[in-house]
């Protein structure tokens, strides 16, 4: 990592980022991260860490799963050396991983990821050697019992013969020998089960002393009678050891195989893991994917340091290289331009190692070839340089390496001599900068400087804001013109005494007091201008979303009242249809009377009759009052209801309101509705049931041409499924249906079982089936109503 890059603090971003890997190689190759200066590569690192945000943060990918490091056991695979079973475990967990990571990124939609499958595609693993690994070994030291047949064999006789042992001791702790041991426990020495005798009676027990205590109170003593049980014993014991080596070597030869591919998969996978981590810090940061180029456009949009405190650093936006190549940035100390200054290096080298930049969207940063930095105190005691001399040691090495598209930035150039002479070597290695074609940030409190920016080409102005009432640093950036230095201002905000300060403005020349002024009057006046134009902004806004709003009030009443005009109007054209068909009718009966030779008392009262009958058509209103919808948080159970679907009146028996559904009595019909298909009753309607008492209600029992013959539940739960079904049932039966069709789909049967219980227990139904070859399968059930 260049000196520059540090000065940056690129090193420490990079830290921060590696917490997030996973593996430890991949926390090492982010560590020793380089910028590149290339459009292309950058491009690419950008784009992965995209998909790795995707991946992440969208997708619900589980990144990668850790596993330890081979270290040298590739290596010793690949020479035919035997494993252990942790190194077995440890190359099994890579392949685990490699599986995992490939089925995730390749899994993604097609045209997405296309860097991230380029690099799973390149990952190689086993899945039957994994689960062999995992089926044979238990732990870091120990084989399973089921990794052969003979191993499985050795084990089980070991087992009993160590329980025949064990029952022939323990027969001495129990019987008159049980006064010549230490202890009444049978222990084991060398793979030898033996006894604990106290050392006074070693002799009273026949067998072999195996070992003693170390206070030599305690002899160990092996039975003769178990000599060859033991020996059996420890015969098998060489028998297991020899099939376990045997097992591992399989398993090693096995790894040793795919070792150059498993160097493949664990390359790949901790350049991974960088981008994971990359994406992980970015999604932290709150950071945005800045758009790259590679013409030296530096716009940075609301851009905070990202070792700041994000609540409560203030966002800066710069802009460079658009329209000037260099940005001259003056202001008060304290107030922020040496923080921006290294901003600014530090996101292009962030967005050249790959990583999204903590600013806001719209944000652009150039790919460059070099970034050169001189900027903080680099005075050095051992090697006798003071911070006059470090700079300009910087400052030649900038000035011999920088060339067309490098970035240079440059914190107070000129500093730590005598002022005349600072200023003049700042103007001339800014000039010489301009002349190499370099892009760059400088900043500075030199008046000589600000003047040379306004007077060049290429340059521009620019300032860090001050509060001139609360001699306070506000920490935006302002391009277009400089600012003044505010040092004794910021003198008394430290605490400076007032009298020192005043002695101090006493020793300032003329042009520097009237500079000065004329430079504070400006700055404070722009402020007020930026404070008014933005309240004036902020009501146009808010007057704006106010005309929004009355503007679709407006047209939400327009589209009612269309509505509403509509409906009337086919409501007053079916009444009169209806009402001039009556009139027909009536007067066709009366001109059959009349056309009789002789009429009767029967007829002529017959034709008084329809006389009044036509009156009182006549003198109805020619529209009935409009039906309102029923209130859904109101409506209870005993109100009276006018359900639309039936055209009919009835009474509510219940109410579900989280369903939108209630149940209605509409004359002998118990039916479902929707609470949206329910309205008051007229007026007219209610007075005649409060005066008869009874409901008439018309069933016409035509089938419907628009209603469905199936009812698709797919993808619905139970609770949601059912209540439809209802519905449909209620409808299909009062259209005269007699077979209907409900699609449940197969999946795993939980939906199906529910509608065959509900259809098990309605009364509507007469039978029901699973539907044949042709109709769906068990996928369809076809229910037959009554």
């Amino acid at each position: 990592m260049t000196e520059s890059a540090r000065r940056l603090e690129l090193d420490k971003i990079l830290a921060q980022a590696a917490e997030f890997c996973v593996l430890g190689g991949s926390k090492r190759a982010l560590l020793s991260l380089e910028p590149t200066g290339e459009i292309a590569e950058a491009e690419r690192r950008v784009s992965l860490t995209a998909e790795a945000r995707r991946l992440l943060f969208e997708l619900g990918a589980g990144g990668i799963e850790a596993f330890p490091e081979p270290a040298d056991a590739l290596d010793r695979a690949e020479k035919g050396a035997t494993l252990s079973c942790g190194e077995l475990v440890g190359l099994a967990a890579l392949l685990r991983s490699a599986r995992l990571c490939a089925s995730s990124v390749l899994s993604l939609p097609s045209r997405e990821g296309e860097g991230m499958k380029e690099l799973a595609e390149r990952l190689a693993f086993d899945e039957g050697l994994e689960k062999e690994v995992g089926d044979k070994i238990r732990g870091e030291n120990e084989l399973a019992d089921t990794a052969s047949e003979k191993l499985y064999a050795i084990r089980r006789e070991m087992r009993l013969l160590g329980e025949r042992i064990r029952a022939r001791l323990s027969g001495y702790l129990t019987g008159e020998e049980r006064k010549f041991l230490q202890d009444g426990i049978v222990t084991v020495r060398g793979d030898r089960y033996v006894l604990p005798v106290k050392a006074e009676y070693k002799r009273s027990v026949r067998g072999f002393v195996h070992d003693r205590s170390a206070t030599g109170a305690t002899v160990f003593i092996e039975p003769e009678e178990v000599l060859e049980m033991n020996n059996e014993l420890r015969s098998l014991a060489l028998d297991e050891r020899e099939e376990t080596e045997r097992i591992l070597a399989e398993l090693s030869r096995a790894f040793g195989g795919m070792a150059d591919r498993l160097r493949t998969d664990l390359s790949v996978l901790c350049e991974i893991d960088t981008y994971y981590a990359r994406a992980a810090y970015g999604y932290r940061t709150k950071s945005v994917r800045p758009a790259l180029n590679a013409r030296g456009v530096l716009d940075i949009v609301k851009g905070r340091h990202p070792l700041l405190d994000a609540k409560t650093a203030v966002p800066v936006s710069v802009k460079v290289g658009e329209e000037y190549d260099f940005l001259l940035i003056s202001g008060a100390n304290t107030g922020g331009k040496t923080v921006t200054l290294k901003m600014c290096g530090l996101f292009c080298l962030m967005a050249a190692c790959g990583f999204f930049v903590p600013a806001a969207e719209g944000t652009r940063i150039p790919v460059f070839r070099d970034v050169y930095c001189d900027v903080g105190d680099s005075q050095s005691i051992e090697e006798n340089l003071s911070t006059f001399s470090s700079h300009i040691l910087n400052l030649r090495s900038i000035l011999e390496e920088a060339g067309k598209n490098c970035f240079v930035l440059i914190d107070e150039p000129g500093g730590g001599t005598d002022p005349e002479e600072g200023q003049a070597i700042a103007r001339a290695v800014l000039s010489a900068l301009a002349r190499k074609g370099c892009r760059g940030i400088v900043t500075t409190h030199f008046g000589a400087l600000k003047e040379y920016a306004y007077s060049r080409e290429g340059m521009q102005n620019g300032c860090m804001e001050f509060d001139a009432q609360d001699h306070k640093p506000l920490y935006r950036l302002k391009i277009g013109a400089p600012g003044s230095s505010n040092a004794l201002a910021i003198c008394a905000r430290l605490g400076l005494d007032a009298a020192v300060i005043e002695e101090a403005r006493g020793y300032l020349s003329e042009g520097a007091k009237s500079y000065e002024a004329t430079l504070t009057a400006a700055e404070e006046e722009r402020i007020r201008a930026e404070k008014a134009r933005a309240e004036a902004e902020e009501g146009a806004r808010v007057w704006r979303e106010r005309v929004d709003v009355l503007e679709k009030e407006e047209e939400k009443f327009r589209a009612e009242k269309e509505k509403f005009l509509t409906a009337s109007k086919a409501q007053a054209r079916r009444i009169v249809a209806e009402r001039t068909a009556r009139a027909e009718e009536l007067l066709g009966e009366m001109e059959a009377l009349f056309r009789k030779e002789s009429l009767t008392e029967a007829d002529l009262f017959r034709a008084r009759t329809l006389k009044n009958a036509i009156g009182r058509e006549e003198g109805e209103e020619e529209t009935p009052p409009r039906a309102l919808p029923v209130d859904a948080e109101t409506l209870k159970a005993g109100d009276d209801v006018f359900v639309a679907s039936l055209g009919a009146a009835g009474k509510v028996l219940s109410v579900r309101r989280e369903k939108g559904i209630a149940e209605v009595q509409a004359g002998p019909l118990r039916v479902r509705s929707k609470i949206s298909d329910l309205y008051q009753p007229p007026r007219a309607a209610r007075s005649a049931r409060e005066e008869k008492k009874e409901v008439r209600v018309v069933r016409n029992l035509s089938p419907r041409a628009d209603l469905p013959r199936e009812c698709n539940v797919i993808g619905m739960v139970a609770d949601e499924a059912l209540p439809e079904i209802d519905a449909f049932l209620d409808s299909a039966l009062l259209a005269g249906r007699r077979e209907v069709r409900i699609v449940h789909g197969m999946g795993t049967g939980k939906l199906r079982a529910a509608v065959h219980a509900y259809l098990k227990k309605d009364a509507r139904v007469e039978g029901f089936r699973l539907g044949r070859y042709g109709e769906g399968e068990s996928g369809v059930t076809v229910v037959t109503l009554k």
